[in-house]
């Protein structure tokens, strides 16, 4: 078996002081880091703030075309709308219905 070269009851004393600040260098550098990824969370909250405005307006024109088309299908039998020309798309039957 190999002898120690400290005795087993000695500590090793650290002389070297210990650094209380990180340097100038560092401290830019993480705060800059941090700002980054401080304005970056802003930012995504922000857009989705603005998703679920624009999901609430979606929700709000899918309630105004189903009314129309609701509208649509009382005044003439079918709600199956050409919406390029207006023109009514009757399915067979479905003109004699209205008159």
């Amino acid at each position: 078996m190999a002898k120690r070269k400290t005795p087993k009851g000695d500590k090793i004393v650290d002389l070297k002081p210990k650094a209380e600040k990180i340097t100038e260098e560092q401290l830019q550098k993480v705060q800059n880091t941090v700002n980054t990824l401080n304005r970056a969370q802003l930012e995504l909250g922000m857009m989705e703030t603005k998703k679920h405005n624009l999901l609430h307006n979606i929700i709000n024109v899918q309630d105004q075309l189903t009314l129309m088309q609701s509208e649509f299908e009382k005044e003439y039998g079918t709600n199956d709308i050409n919406i390029q020309t207006g023109e009514i798309n009757y399915k067979d039957g479905e003109a004699d219905k209205k008159d």
